[in-house]
């Protein structure tokens, strides 16, 4: 894997729109959700922002991880919108669908929260396969 000026490319565009839809998503449309949480199942809101660096430090493995696997698999010439909503679709079946129906399934995360964030978190990594696919086109 070279990484060479596309591959940080990506990997920025990938982390600003992991961490500015992740802040929509959970910092605004489900804040309501994750309040009601409060404090049985989720952080006080203090607490979460004292360990507000495991989650820069989340988004930035999970930015290189993907330019990474974005970058190895896409095909030259192909059109680069099917390819990285295609890209998109698979990492949200991969990687973010199955991790909040595990939250659910061993935490106390009620359903209808839990296909909330396989939703909104599905289409934001489907959003993001484009703008990576977009930078590599």
């Amino acid at each position: 894997m070279p990484l060479d000026k596309k591959f940080w490319m990506t990997f920025v565009v990938v982390f600003v729109l992991g961490m500015g839809i992740g802040f929509v998503n959970h910092g605004i449309l489900l804040a309501g959700d994750y309040e009601a949480l409060t404090p049985q199942v989720m952080r006080p809101m203090e607490d979460q922002e004292a360990k507000f660096g495991f989650q820069i430090l989340a988004q930035v493995m999970i930015a290189f991880g993907f330019s990474w696997i974005y970058r190895e698999g896409h095909t030259a010439g192909k059109s680069w919108v099917a390819q990285g909503a295609c890209f998109g679709l698979a990492f949200a079946f991969a990687a973010t669908i199955p991790i909040f129906l595990i939250y659910h399934a061993v935490a106390n995360f009620p359903l209808e929260l839990s296909l909330k964030q396989c939703v909104f978190d599905g289409l934001g990594v489907i959003v993001t396969g484009l703008a990576a696919a977009f930078v590599n086109r």
